[in-house]
This record gives C-alpha cells, sequence and structure tokens, in this order.
C-alpha cells in the first residue's frame, strides 16, 4: 500500500470518527435543552401558583418573617382583614409609599425615571419601589441584594398585578409590613405603639405609622425625631388627596 492511500484511509476514518461523534452530542444537546425548558416550565407554572393561592389565602408568614424569628427575639405578627384596618391607615401608606398605586400596573416608571436621574446626576440613591413591588419582595423573596432577586422581584410584581385587585395587594402589604423590630402588620403596630386596635387608629397616629416604613427599625412612632415629624405632617396633608379601597364583601 502506497504512503499516499494509508493517508487517506487514515483521514477517512477520522472524518467518520468525528461525523459520529457530532451525532451523539446532538442527542444528548436536545435532552439537556429539553431538561431545562421543563424546569423552567415547572418553576413558572409554580410561581404562578403560589401568587393565584394568596389571591384567597392569608400567608402564615413572610420569609422575613422566618428570618426575624430564627434571631430568637420572638415575632408579633396578627393578621386584619383590611375591612378590619383604619381607613386612615390606608390613606396615610398610599400617600407616603405609592401616590399612583391606584393608577399603574405594579411600576411606578416617572418615579423609577426620577429616581436614575437623581443618581446619575446628584449620585443619591433612593427607592423607587411601589406598594406591589413591596408585596412581591416581602412575600416571595429573600432578605438581600442582587441582580437575581430583583429580576424576581419584577417577575413577581408582574404576575400579582395579573392575579390580584389592588385592594387584596393592599390588604397583603398592611398585613406583612414590618413596622419595628418583630413588629409585622398593622394590627401588631397598632398595638404596640398606641394601644389600640388597627381599626381604632386615628389620622394623625395612621401617618406616624406610615412616616417611619421606610426604615421601621430606626425609626419608631414612640420617638419621632423632627424629621419625623415633619413627614407626618405633609403626609396628614396628603391623605386628603385619596379615598381608602373598599374590600368587596
Amino acid at each position: 500500500m502506497s504512503r499516499a492511500k494509508a493517508l487517506n484511509e487514515v483521514s477517512g476514518r477520522s472524518i467518520l470518527i468525528l461525523n459520529m461523534s457530532d451525532q451523539e452530542k446532538r442527542p444528548f444537546s436536545r435532552s439537556v435543552l429539553r431538561l431545562l425548558a421543563s424546569v423552567l416550565v415547572g418553576l413558572g407554572m409554580f410561581s404562578i401558583l403560589q401568587v393565584a393561592l394568596i389571591r384567597f389565602l392569608n400567608p402564615p408568614a413572610t420569609p422575613l418573617m422566618v428570618h426575624r424569628w430564627l434571631s430568637g427575639k420572638g415575632l408579633d405578627f396578627r393578621w386584619r382583614s383590611l375591612s378590619e384596618i383604619s381607613p386612615f391607615l390606608q390613606t396615610a401608606v398610599i400617600a407616603a409609599e405609592d401616590q399612583r398605586f391606584l393608577d399603574h400596573q405594579g411600576f411606578d416608571w416617572e418615579e423609577i425615571g426620577r429616581a436614575l436621574h437623581e443618581y446619575q446626576h446628584e449620585g443619591r440613591r433612593r427607592g423607587a419601589s411601589t406598594i406591589t413591588m413591596q408585596v412581591a419582595k416581602n412575600l416571595y423573596l429573600w432578605h438581600g441584594h442582587s441582580w437575581v432577586r430583583k429580576g424576581l422581584e419584577v417577575y413577581y410584581t408582574t404576575l400579582i398585578e395579573v392575579l390580584w385587585p389592588k385592594w387584596r395587594i393592599l390588604e397583603i402589604y398592611l398585613n406583612v409590613a414590618e413596622w419595628g423590630p418583630q413588629i409585622f402588620g398593622a394590627e401588631a403596630a397598632s398595638r404596640r405603639y398606641f394601644g389600640c386596635s388597627a381599626s381604632q387608629l386615628t389620622r394623625p397616629q395612621a401617618a406616624l405609622l406610615a412616616t417611619v416604613l421606610p426604615n421601621p427599625r430606626r425609626w419608631s412612632p414612640l420617638r419621632p425625631t423632627p424629621y419625623i415629624r415633619k413627614r407626618q405632617f405633609t403626609i396628614l396633608h396628603q391623605m386628603e388627596w385619596f379615598e381608602p379601597i373598599q374590600k368587596p364583601h
């Protein structure tokens, strides 16, 4: 056999082996893609079920509540229906946290744009989360900061706005919001700070509770600083712009 012929045969075998290897890899790649697709579909269905169930069932706790409880300092959490929470607290929270709550679909793009502008030109960071975004974060996500978490927050916010009415979003928010160390929800906060139920809150008390929401572990309605008093006065004025949401019977 000539040298040239031998080289041709070796080359042919090499090409055949490579072709067989490619053919073996393709089914494996397809299997991996099918598995990934199945996992993504499964996770999507699970998250939709998560949100759909809470439309009708009251959550027993949130990840943040569990995190606080594991610190060993106890937990004060008492669920109340929206109809059992003072309408003053509803309007105070909307005035303080999300004035376009009834108009947007989960994202206040005007406020987000303003926050981005301030960061780019002044280097100042401030939140632009809506009430719905805060519900998504508190109810379904872990405590911390990351791009993955922020992406999931956007996803869950969209699901909540699609599957829940506004009254349910506000009801959940008022019950799971942190209002102080180991204090969650309007009823626990009302009892702890004012010695009354959430249904009995006055306008000034409601405005004061709404004022401390951005930093409830540092600010307290029992020890209002001059800034908190000033903010409370502003919220009291802005509460006149909003009407409480009625829960259907």
